[in-house]
């Protein structure tokens, strides 16, 4: 059961990740306001990490940062980690 419901979390933080990254694309064109790459990274830690991975180079935005493709890789690294250790122990 509770696998379920992180999996079902997982996959809507990834979704809005995904859309906020296509939105803030938007407004990086436009010269609008934008999202903070320090917002994308809290987002990413919550569980929205591979939702901002899969919209990087889809919509072409931030995949020339090392600055921000670093830190993404080392939350997915972190939430990997983190996973298999409570697979381990039977938590999930």
């Amino acid at each position: 059961m509770l696998g379920k419901i992180i999996l079902v979390y997982w996959l809507a933080i990834s979704l809005f990740c995904f859309i906020l990254m296509f939105w803030d694309k938007q407004q990086a064109l436009n010269n609008r306001w934008r999202i903070s790459e320090r917002r994308f990274f809290t987002l990413a830690a919550i569980g929205g990490s591979l939702g901002v991975l899969a919209a990087m180079p889809i919509f072409r935005h931030k995949n020339r940062k090392n600055s921000f493709k670093l830190p993404i890789y080392g939350i997915i690294i972190g939430q990997v980690a983190v996973c298999y250790l409570l697979n381990l122990l039977r938590i999930i």
